[in-house]
C-alpha cells in the first residue's frame, strides 16, 4: 500500500513538540504518574508482542523513555492516545512516571492518531489497520476518500484493506497471527466460495506459498469450478472491462459487469451503511 508521510492528525499533533514543560501549541508536557494512565480499550492496536516489551523495558532502565507517550485528560486521570507499548514497558522497567504530551481531543481525533501513529510505526497488522478505518467510516462518518487523505494513503489501499473484513473468521484470524500476508488474503478474495478459500489458505501456510502462486492457484480453482458445471468462463470483451474499470474508478469501490447476449448484471460492492450512502450520493452526481 503506497503511503504518504505522516498524515495530517500526527504530523499536526507532533510539529510543536518541545524538550521541556510547559504549555505548547498542541497541548502541553509534563511528567505523569504511570498508575494515573489509562489504555485506550479502543485504539486499533489489539496485539502486544511481549518479547519485544521486554526489550523496550530492559532499553528504558539504561536510557529512560526517549519520547514522550501521548495522553488526553479523562476526569482526574489520563486516556493514552499513542505510546501504548511505551507505556507498558516502562510500568516493567518499574518507572513510577512517565513524560507525556497532554492534548484534549475528541474521540475521532484519538482514534485518527492512533491509527495513524501506529501505521507510521508498521506496528499494526492488516486486519487491526482495516478495523481502524472501518471504526473512522463507521464511527465517525467520514468518507474512504477522507480516511485514505488522513493517513496518507490511497484511496485503493483503502478499499483493499476493508475488503480483508468480509473474509471468514478463521481466515482474518491467520493473517492477525501473521500467517499469511494481505497480499494472500486478496488473493483468497478472487474465490467466492468459502470452503475452498480456507483450503487454499491452509495450503499457503503448509506448502509456504508466495502471493504469486496463490493467485495463480485462486485463478486455477475458479476456472474449475467454472468447468465442473460446464460453464467454462469467457473472456470479458475489451470494452466491458473498460468499464469496470470506469465505475470503479468513479464510485470508488469494486464493479463486477456479468455480461449476457440480452442481458447482464452489474455487482457494486460497498463495506458499511455510511459506504453504501456514499455510493448512492456519488451514482446521483
Amino acid at each position: 500500500m503506497a503511503k504518504r508521510g505522516l498524515g495530517k492528525g500526527l504530523d499536526a499533533l507532533l510539529s510543536s513538540y518541545g524538550e521541556v514543560e510547559g504549555k505548547q501549541e498542541n497541548g502541553y508536557i509534563k511528567e505523569i504518574k504511570i498508575n494515573q494512565i489509562d489504555p485506550n480499550t479502543e485504539q486499533p492496536r489489539k496485539k502486544f508482542d511481549q518479547d519485544k516489551i521486554n526489550e523496550l523495558a530492559e532499553s528504558i532502565k539504561q536510557h529512560g523513555v526517549v519520547q514522550p507517550i501521548i495522553v488526553k485528560p479523562n476526569k482526574d486521570r489520563y486516556l493514552i492516545i499513542v505510546g501504548e507499548r511505551r507505556w507498558r514497558a516502562a510500568r516493567l522497567a518499574g518507572l513510577t512516571h512517565i513524560p507525556a504530551i497532554v492534548r484534549d481531543v475528541d474521540k475521532k481525533e484519538i482514534v485518527e492518531i492512533a491509527l495513524v501513529e501506529n501505521i507510521q510505526r508498521e506496528d499494526l497488522n492488516p486486519i487491526e489497520e482495516a478495523r481502524g478505518i472501518k471504526q473512522l467510516i463507521d464511527e465517525h462518518g467520514l468518507t474512504q476518500e477522507e480516511v485514505a487523505e488522513r493517513i496518507g494513503w490511497s484511496r485503493p489501499a483503502v478499499t483493499n484493506a476493508l475488503r480483508l473484513l468480509t473474509l471468514s473468521d478463521e481466515i482474518v484470524g491467520y493473517i492477525e497471527d501473521g500467517v499469511i500476508t494481505s497480499g494472500h488474503a486478496r488473493a483468497l478474495l478472487i474465490i467466492k466460495d468459502e470452503k475452498m478459500r480456507i483450503q487454499l489458505a491452509k495450503k499457503i501456510i503448509e506448502n509456504n506459498l508466495s502471493v504469486r502462486e496463490t493467485e495463480n492457484l485462486a485463478k486455477k480453482i475458479n476456472e474449475e469450478k467454472t468447468e465442473n458445471k460446464d460453464k467454462r468462463k469467457k473472456e470479458k470483451p475489451g470494452y466491458i472491462k473498460e468499464i469496470e474499470e470506469r465505475l470503479e474508478e468513479y464510485l470508488g469501490t469494486k464493479v463486477i459487469i456479468t455480461h449476457g447476449r440480452k442481458k447482464g448484471i452489474i455487482q457494486i460492492e460497498y463495506y458499511s451503511d455510511i459506504d453504501l450512502e456514499r455510493i448512492m450520493e456519488r451514482m446521483k452526481q
